[in-house]
């Protein structure tokens, strides 16, 4: 398949011939592209565009037109707590609470919020108070449990805190996938994609868009859905790339036995022969996709391994981020790498960290997922602080919805759980043009209602967006007849009260 000298034979042939010809060597894709990269690297040759004319002369290019206005922000890091995190045993203050201790929740406050299966069939609804203290901490005076978030305690000034969001889903699937692609409905495009989409990156090494799921110790088997990093109706190299917890973070990294980088160099440059050839006759955009990512791959090869090397760190920045930092796969280990992704150039990355559904003792496991993250995200604040990237650098925290006030199942002053609470929950934005000390919204004494400045989930989004110098009602897709776009149809506006 070298250089295909006089190619006679039709497209179609080719391309069967092509996937025979990989189903039968056992050889993937990606596998084959890295090793290709590992010819061209281990000859000391420089990628040379121009030698290769089915390669963009930037990996990833902004779409015309974008940015609309001068970002605040050129890189998102996105920190998902999935399950829904407490809001009334973290963020939400309400002392009075403890007055109405195995209390019944009021009716008039309850009203016709919808119940789940897991507690729409208890005979009573007891009020459960936070066992935990709360403290008022930094400059800005918020109220933060700083027994459970000691670290992030101590950055509360850098924080934008919203205590109104709300959603409309009341369950994990449908709430993580409205969350992260605007739509209860599956097939949308997440927002890390979209970025991907519009911003590109200012990377030609590493992808776009570079998820992480570490595994917790509390729940680690909860679910985690695809569609939250997925490119949906986009091109799907604007899909995010997970990075592996153990092992190689790509797979494939080294050539099998037998085969020498000139022999993946000859089939890289017949793949890409072979893609433009059908990509002439197809124009189908999802050859130019599998044609990038094979380059991408390349370049994945050097750029990947170079990423993981901690040995560039500093004895005091691994000690701020914690013991974990050099354990990979975990949480901790996960944020060193998102600044080290943003700081290459990467435009978003994606951070899920899941556990945080607790029905049935949460004080003990709540306590554990905070001393799991607690410590390693303060400390990436600070450290984007410090190397003055925080300022260009969007870091957001938050689960899909949060929790009720009402206890699930047994009740004491030291053990209750939580049912899933979609009326108000909390988010959190620092750095990248987010106005540091600030507290949005307000909600009922029983952390059940919104009370003042409600913000939708969408919003939020376009809050982001905003940051990043995209215009959330401009910025579209054309997909079955309709001009689609991450904030939704529904009319959604940007939380000014949240920029500096």
């Amino acid at each position: 398949m070298g250089s295909l000298p006089g190619v006679s034979f039709s497209v179609a042939q080719a391309l069967a011939g092509r996937r025979a010809f990989l189903r039968s060597g056992g050889v993937s894709l990606g596998g084959m592209a890295l090793g290709l990269l590992e010819a061209q690297r281990s000859r000391g040759a420089a990628i040379d565009p121009a030698a290769h004319p089915a390669m963009p002369q930037r990996v990833h290019p902004a779409i015309a037109g974008l940015p609309h206005h001068a970002p605040r922000a050129k890189s998102v890091i996105y920190i998902h707590l999935n399950g829904g995190p407490s809001q009334i045993d973290l963020w939400d203050y309400k002392p009075q609470l403890h007055d109405y201790f195995d209390k019944d929740i009021p009716a008039s406050v309850r009203g016709d919020q919808r119940l789940t299966g897991m507690t729409s069939g208890q005979a009573r609804f007891p009020v459960a108070p936070s066992k935990f203290k709360f403290q008022q901490r930094g400059r800005c005076g918020r109220w933060i449990n700083a027994e459970l978030l000691p670290f992030t305690a101590d950055i509360v000034d850098e924080i934008a805190l919203v205590k109104t969001i709300h959603t409309n889903a009341i369950n994990h699937d449908p709430a993580c996938t409205f969350l992260m692609t605007g739509s209860e409905v599956p097939g949308k495009p997440s927002l890390g994609s979209w970025v991907s989409y519009g911003l590109g990156s200012e990377s030609d090494d590493l992808p776009a868009f570079v998820v992480f799921t570490p595994l917790p110790d509390i729940n680690p088997s909860q679910a985690l859905f695809t569609r939250m990093w997925s490119s949906g109706f986009l091109p799907t190299r604007h899909s995010g790339v997970a990075l592996r917890g153990s092992g190689d973070p790509v797979l494939y990294l080294a050539n099998p036995p037998g085969v020498t980088a000139a022999d993946r160099r000859q089939m890289l440059d017949g793949l890409g022969r072979l893609n433009s050839l059908g990509f002439d006759r197809l124009h189908d955009p999802e050859i130019q996709t599998r044609i990038a990512q094979y380059e991408m791959a390349f370049r994945m090869q050097s750029s990947v391994p170079e990423l993981t090397d901690l040995s560039s760190e500093t004895a005091a920045t691994l000690e701020m981020y914690g013991d974990d930092v050099k354990k990979s796969g975990s949480f901790t280990h996960s944020l060193l790498l998102a600044r080290r992704l943003v700081e290459r150039g990467v435009r978003a990355v994606q951070i899920l960290h899941r556990g945080w559904d607790q029905h049935g003792n949460l004080p003990n496991d709540l306590k554990a997922q905070c001393l799991d993250t607690d410590q390693a995200t303060a400390a990436l604040i600070k450290d984007l602080k410090q190397r003055g990237m925080l300022d260009e650098t969007l870091v957001v925290w938050g689960g899909e919805f949060g929790r009720t006030v009402y206890s699930q199942g047994t009740l004491t002053k030291d053990t209750y759980g939580r049912d899933h609470h979609p009326r108000n929950f909390c988010m959190w934005l620092a750095g990248g043009g987010a106005k540091g000390g600030v507290s949005y919204g307000e909600t009922d004494d029983f952390s059940y209602n919104i009370v003042e400045h409600p913000v939708h989930v969408n919003d939020f989004n376009a809050t982001i967006l905003h940051l990043l110098g995209i215009d959330h009602e401009r910025f579209t897709f054309k997909f079955q007849g309709l001009d689609q776009r991450l904030s939704g149809v529904e009319p959604q506006r940007v939380i000014r009260e949240l920029l500096a």
